[in-house]
């Protein structure tokens, strides 16, 4: 599914987390991701990315309280396939 959404996640801007983006459901048998990239709101920092056969994971740093930021994820597998996910961080103090 093109430009799936994910749920929005709570962050703590003093905090570094990691949020994983799993793309084992919609990939085809034997296909695997090749290229992942992640695309990240100004004013979060993506400290380091990485990713597996399946699926993507980006850590996250920093932000401002009471705002959302956006993620996307851009993969291209070994079938030629692209595509990408979004997610909704909300920073808040907690």
């Amino acid at each position: 599914m093109a430009g799936t959404s994910f749920p929005t996640y709570v962050k703590d801007p003093e905090a570094v987390l990691d949020y994983p983006f799993d793309w084992s459901d919609w990939l085809k048998p034997g296909e695997t991701i090749t290229t992942s990239t992640f695309t990240v709101s100004a004013g979060l920092a993506l400290d380091s990315s990485s990713n597996t056969l399946s699926s993507a994971t980006a850590w996250l740093s920093g932000g401002t309280a009471g705002t959302p930021y956006q993620v996307t994820n851009h993969i291209v597998t070994s079938a030629g396939r692209a595509d990408d996910r979004s997610i909704t961080i909300r920073v808040q103090n907690r």
